[in-house]
């Protein structure tokens, strides 16, 4: 689906800046929603690598405020939730480097 496509191609493509930035946006939009079904979303965007092709973009790219507006975006949406994946989501994105990167983002931007 396009949730897999999108990570895949942020995972091919990590030098470039607007498949990244487009990436995160995309990611963004598809996991946003706190019903039942945008969790499942988010979820699958977890199981997809997601989380950590969002916080690889930002590392990549940190002074193309795109991607780390997308990027931040994607973390939001990704890991909302007050259910145990929720939170179990959040713990992902923190082992992944998601709270360096999005301070990062924000001192530079």
């Amino acid at each position: 689906g396009a949730i897999e496509a999108a990570a895949a191609a942020m995972q091919a493509h990590p030098q470039v800046a607007g498949v990244q930035e487009d990436g995160c946006g995309a990611l963004a939009n598809v996991c946003s929603g706190d019903d039942g079904a945008g969790r499942a979303r988010s979820q699958s965007a977890a199981d997809a690598g997601a989380i950590e092709a969002v916080v690889a973009a930002m590392q990549a790219h940190p002074q193309v405020a795109g991607v780390q507006e997308d990027g931040c975006g994607a973390l939001a949406n990704v890991c909302s939730g007050d259910d145990a994946a929720g939170r179990a989501r959040r713990q992902r994105a923190a082992d992944a480097g998601a709270i360096e990167a999005v301070v990062a983002a924000m001192q530079a931007h």
